[in-house]
């Protein structure tokens, strides 16, 4: 199964993709993770990239999709791919046809992860990221043992400058700007499926395996 998720930031579009690929057996693509690993190692795509994120900006085409080609290509894409963080525009989306095309595997469904302004601004606003380790907490659904000190390693808590609320809703502007156009061209291409992602982990995993139409019967492990 080839899939691509969409959804503002904070969606929780991450946690899905990575159980929705476990249980299909396929790849998990996520371009943010890409990014951050990069970043964390100083490469030249991390020091790129980190430049646009730090601006709540989305990182330029080119750099992105010749990511993307290069994990299409992977051997762990043989038996399915879930791209999570691109396309994110219409540019993107058609970048992505011209490279299925090439390797002959056409996307299944679009998944769409619909969730409140609000809401997502009060998830985002609320992760914390341990400064040593690396760790991510939540303080609402996942908050650390003692106040500001993560659990794993004792490092110190900090919040991500691309999760304070102006960042967080500067990115969220940009996310609808950029995206509804995306939405309506795989809307128009019928691969479009509309799922509610404000309800918990679990409600909103069933609900994307029944908009895949396969949510009886399919357990996967």
């Amino acid at each position: 199964m080839n899939l691509v998720f969409l959804g503002p930031p904070g969606a929780g579009k991450g946690t899905q993709a990575e159980r929705i690929a476990g249980m299909y057996g396929i790849a998990h693509i996520s371009t943010g993770d890409i990014f951050r690993e990069n970043i964390k190692k100083g490469t030249e795509l991390g020091r790129k990239a980190k430049e646009y994120m730090d601006r709540g900006e989305l990182v330029p085409d080119e750099v992105v999709i010749g990511i993307v080609r290069e994990a299409l290509a992977g051997e762990s894409c043989s038996q399915g791919f879930l791209l999570d963080g691109f396309p994110r525009t219409v540019a993107q989306a058609d970048a992505l046809e011209e490279m299925l095309q090439e390797i002959g595997r056409p996307l299944d469904r679009v998944v769409n992860l619909n969730v409140p302004d609000q809401v997502v601004v009060e998830r985002l606003t609320a992760r914390r990221t341990c400064r040593n380790c690396g760790r991510n907490y939540h303080l609402a659904f996942n908050p650390p043992k003692v106040d500001g000190v993560c659990d794993a390693c004792g490092g110190e808590l900090y919040q991500r400058e691309d999760d304070r609320e102006d960042t967080v809703r500067a990115r969220l502007e940009e996310y609808r700007r950029k995206t509804q156009p995306l939405i309506d061209y795989y809307r128009d291409k019928g691969l479009l499926v509309e799922v509610p992602g404000d309800g918990s982990v679990d409600e909103v995993t069933r609900a994307i395996q029944e908009a895949l139409g396969q949510g009886h019967g399919h357990t996967g492990s």
